[in-house]
């Protein structure tokens, strides 16, 4: 078996896991820099009922606690935070407010993130009121049978008049018939709401209730940034933690087919909510609770993510029924989603991030990239440094197999003469190879297994710098100020000179061309290959790879032209060492130079 037809198959195969040409390059390509929150964060909207009244539902157990929705017209941000009273939310990372009306939590901004990287660029803004083009937001109440309970219109009454990590808030609203319901919010420091719902029965008669927690948003399936299009490698949308396992098995689509009945789950001891490339909504119920969990769509692009009681509970007179949710509402920090799925025993709330087949070494490569990060305080350099502790860890496999090439090179000759001997007899053929090979304790395999390594290196990569909010619109150096977007610069509008925008697939940069010519560099050092049609893949792979990899973020990119940049130093020191290796490529290039020369004068 010849070593270079294994390593084409091998760079065959990396190039199908990952990239899968039309689906990476139509739906994986990082975001660009954006300026309005549209392009940042798809929004919702909690529609109202056609004729405005508070949802009717059944008790009965195991049914759901929301009631069909309608959407409504799009009225201006602005316009919507003014149309009714609202409490302030005040904390080092969010801004926004509870709208009493509802006692909806339809107003957060994230001040840590900005929308772009213009100094003057609003923060992120992740919830917005119903009725706004881009609403999302969050709602908790009660449904009943027979019972007044607070509906989309009920204006509550607040104990205090601002939520802060040490102030939490209280919602109080008590119906005719002598119920008494309350929603206390409590915020920790960064993105983590906890809501007490409670409903004391001062009235005659016992009441049958179910509390209910809800995400609603708008998410226009037709209208999406490529950024939040959900692909075969990077999966956004409804998402949990069902029978202890973090899945993505249903789609918009799946939950828009599903219309006002819905998708059930089982998130017992789990969570639910919508992911978003680099944002999070999630209800989380308490680990004890047995729930009714299920995603659902009103149409017109309305889409819910509820946890409800799994019954009803019957609260006699005189007693109080309580139940705790938490939300999880902000950017999906790795590190916070760590402490938080360690401090509450949040199951898999770290999965909320697409870590995808190669979790277990993603993280390790995470934290190591984070940490360098810290240590240098620019990503582009954490990068870098990295790369080298990669190539370094890699260097005792790369060492043997240069001396598996060395080996595989001395043996050609004998090769040769094997295929002559038996060229009618492919099956001795194939068997004095193997004897050869193993009487020169050689092993054709050997030169593969760096490129093998290097495909859960590489895609673990691809994922950390395509989906770790910590890269988000971070800079390297001069005209790289976006690790997570696409090199900028491109020679095809003689960089930016030209007043066009070229088309993606023309729009090659400065950092894709320099991993092409690299690589095309790093394959010069290689022996050259025995047949004529492997040269010609050679040949090409980097200038074809250029394209490919020309919409990918420019930390991506950047990587890869260091590590060719480490290999070519390391392919000259190892040819230092195994000098019989290059000699046996100059020999054998001669030797093809005298036999063309021959057939010329022929």
């Amino acid at each position: 078996m010849d070593d270079k037809r294994n390593i084409i198959i091998a760079v065959l195969l990396t190039g199908i896991i990952l990239f899968g040409w039309q689906y990476v390059v139509e739906f994986a390509f990082p975001e660009m820099a954006q300026t309005e929150q549209a392009a940042e964060q798809a929004a919702s909207n909690e529609a109202q009922t056609a004729n405005g009244d508070a949802p009717t539902v059944s008790t009965e157990p195991g049914t759901s606690a929301i009631a069909t929705e309608v959407a409504g017209a799009a009225i201006s941000l602005p316009k919507a935070l003014k149309a009714s009273p609202r409490i302030a939310i005040e904390t080092p990372r969010v801004n926004g407010s509870i709208n009493l009306k509802g006692g909806r939590l339809d107003d957060l901004t994230l001040t840590d993130h900005r929308t772009s990287q213009d100094k003057d660029s609003p923060p992120v803004r992740l919830f917005a009121p119903s009725g706004t083009k881009k609403a999302y937001f969050s709602r908790f109440g009660w449904a009943g049978d027979g019972v007044a309970v607070p509906g989309n219109d009920t204006v509550w009454t607040a104990d205090v008049d601002k939520l802060t990590p040490t102030t939490p808030v209280t919602l109080t609203w008590s119906n005719e018939t002598g119920q008494t319901y309350s929603i206390t919010y409590s915020i920790d420091e960064n993105y983590l709401i906890t809501a007490e719902q409670s409903v004391t029965n001062n009235g005659e008669a016992p009441v049958a209730l179910n509390p209910f927690g809800l995400l609603s948003r708008i998410h226009d399936l037709e209208n999406l940034p490529t950024s939040e299009q959900s692909s075969w490698t990077i999966r956004l949308g409804p998402m949990g933690v069902f029978e202890e396992v973090a899945n993505f098995d249903y789609d918009y689509e799946d939950v828009a087919e599903a219309g006002t009945n819905g998708v059930t789950v089982d998130a017992d001891k789990g969570w639910i909510g919508f992911t978003d490339r680099y944002w999070l909504g999630a209800l989380i119920p308490e680990s004890s609770a047995k729930v009714d969990a299920k995603f659902r769509s009103g149409g017109n692009n309305n889409f819910q993510a509820q946890v409800a009681g799994e019954n009803a509970e019957i609260v006699a007179p005189g007693k109080t029924l309580k139940t705790t949710t938490r939300l999880f509402a902000g950017a999906k920090e790795t590190v916070l989603l760590d402490t938080y799925k360690e401090q509450y025993n949040i199951p898999l709330l770290d999965r909320a991030v697409d870590w995808g087949w190669f979790y277990w070494f993603e993280k390790p490569l995470f934290y190591m990239l984070d940490w360098l990060f810290k240590l240098v305080g620019n990503f582009g350099v954490a990068i870098i440094l990295m790369t080298f502790v990669v190539r370094g860890i890699m260097f005792p496999i790369a060492q043997k197999q240069f001396a598996s090439m060395a080996q595989m090179r001395a043996v050609q000759p004998k090769m040769k003469k094997i295929q002559e001997r038996f060229k009618e007899d492919k099956q001795k053929q194939q068997q004095e190879i193997m004897k050869l090979y193993k009487d020169e304790k050689v092993n054709p395999l050997a030169g593969c297994l760096p490129i093998f390594l290097q495909i859960p290196i590489f895609f673990a990569l691809y994922k950390v710098l395509m989906l770790s909010i910590e890269m988000r619109h971070q800079p390297f150096a001069l005209w790289i100020q976006d690790l997570s977007a696409p090199d900028p610069m491109t020679p095809v509008n003689l960089f930016g000179l030209l007043p066009f925008d070229p088309p993606s697939f023309l729009a090659v940069g400065i950092l894709p061309i320099l991993m092409g010519i690299t690589m095309h560099l790093q394959f010069k050092l290689n022996p050259a290959p025995m047949e004529e049609m492997q040269k010609q893949i050679f040949a090409i792979m980097p200038w074809i790879l250029v394209f490919i990899m020309a919409p990918f973020a420019a930390g991506l990119q950047l990587y890869w032209t260091v590590s060719n940049i480490l290999t070519i130093a390391q392919q000259k020191w190892l040819y230092s060492r195994h000098p019989q290796l290059k000699e046996q490529a100059a020999k054998e290039a001669e030797e093809k130079a005298k036999e063309a020369e021959a057939e010329a004068k022929g």
